[in-house]
């Protein structure tokens, strides 16, 4: 399970280090594809074929999951880590989610998310007063 908040830089040729504590799950290689709200998602590879068999049950019939499979496969790259445990972000991708050298990656459970600083804490700042209804609304029983 990927947990925490890390940040780590990009370098000058689009490399990122992965969190020491993201490489057992994410060692078999990984797939980087657009997210919401501007930051990229990380998958295992294993996790993301099983989220693929999911979405690709959607109908093609329906616009919405025709605009969803666009927009978050035709920009997933496979990646593998190398010997320093770096992958690379492809430039659309980097573009995509507005990416500087300083970044924040989180674990969100199953994947992790990559995001450029500045718009990680923005983020942060815009939603934490909410966050305490969120149980509620999202998942009801939680606590």
């Amino acid at each position: 399970m990927l947990l925490g908040t890390h940040t780590p830089k990009l370098d000058d040729k689009g490399r990122v280090i992965l969190p020491a504590k993201f490489r057992e799950d994410l060692a078999g290689g990984i797939v980087v594809t657009r997210g919401q709200e501007r930051c990229l998602y990380v998958f295992s590879t294993a996790e993301f074929e099983e989220l693929h068999e999911r979405i690709r049950q959607a109908p093609l019939s329906n616009k919405q999951a025709r605009d969803f499979l666009r927009m978050f496969l035709s920009g997933a790259s496979a990646e593998m880590p190398d010997s320093q445990n770096r992958i690379t972000l492809p430039a659309h991708l980097r573009q995509y989610a507005g990416l500087g050298k300083e970044l924040v990656v989180t674990g969100v459970g199953a994947h992790a998310e990559i995001w450029d600083a500045a718009a990680w804490n923005d983020y942060l700042a815009s939603n934490e007063e909410s966050y305490a209804d969120l149980e509620q609304e999202v998942i009801p029983g939680l606590f």
